[in-house]
């Protein structure tokens, strides 16, 4: 079965029309979600409220403004988001990441927490263990406890031995 030219030609045309339209309305609010996305990946340095940069709500706070400004011109210069970023470290310092690095000694920082869980389950399984596993206690009169299984036998031994 041939397909008719007409309609391979009509389809092609429409999907050339489509594409570059989709494009252009995927790239439509790019500047105000990169504008997010940064700005929830930096902190606010005023020293008040230690919140991300755009949740920064410290009245009379002098930095999360400028920063902001300075951030929406990164964006509006075309910056990539790392060279933004870079800039923030630059002025700012390292501190002004809302999360570490993942190189160098910052690496630590994302490994330590999974290192710290995994000792502290095998230290809770030790000390239960450890609970589980002790002696059992001798009473003050000396005469040390009997298990319920120990007791049970004893039981049955004094019925035989009371039945006529």
């Amino acid at each position: 079965m041939m397909l008719n030219s007409k309609f391979v030609l009509r389809r092609a045309f429409q999907c050339a029309l489509l594409v570059p339209l989709i494009v252009v309305l995927l790239g439509a609010g790019e500047p105000d979600a990169r504008f997010k996305a940064i700005g929830h990946r930096l902190v606010c340095i005023c020293g008040a409220c230690g919140e991300l940069l755009l949740e920064c709500n410290h009245v009379g706070c002098t930095y999360s403004d400028r920063m902001r400004s300075e951030l929406m011109d990164g964006i509006t210069r075309g910056d990539n988001d790392s060279l933004i970023e870079q800039a923030f470290v630059q002025k700012y310092g390292p501190t002004v990441l809302a999360a570490p690095t993942t190189s160098g000694f910052d690496r630590t920082a994302w490994v330590f927490p999974f290192v710290a869980f995994v000792f502290g389950v095998i230290g809770v399984v030790m000390v239960v263990r450890a609970w589980k596993n002790r002696p059992t206690a001798v009473p003050a009169g000396g005469v040390p406890r009997i298990a319920n299984s120990e007791l049970d036998k004893f039981r049955e031994q004094a019925r035989e031995e009371t039945d006529l």
